[in-house]
């Protein structure tokens, strides 16, 4: 999967999540920040990514995966993909 098509998917899990506009996102800004998420929205998040794409996020990575760009390397990472960091 290349990098926006994965971007486009951990957007389409963070909107099941918590309610986000895509024009609201800045990639490199912690979800928290932006939206109103919780620890409890957050571990749903990370939960669902695991999901949805067959992977184990070790829970040393769940800070990592507090922003697009951040959860991106970390699917990236989990998945093997090797596609650019977004």
């Amino acid at each position: 999967m290349s990098a926006p098509d994965l971007a486009a998917a951990i957007q389409t899990t963070l909107r099941r999540v918590v309610p986000v506009a895509p024009t609201e996102l800045d990639p490199q800004a912690p979800f928290r920040d932006q939206f109103e998420m919780d620890s409890l929205d957050f571990l749903n998040f990370v939960l669902a990514l695991e999901k949805e794409h067959g992977v184990k996020i070790p829970e040393a990575r769940y800070p990592r995966c507090a922003s697009l760009a951040g959860a991106l390397q970390v699917l990236q990472d989990a998945l093997g993909a090797g596609a650019t960091r977004a």
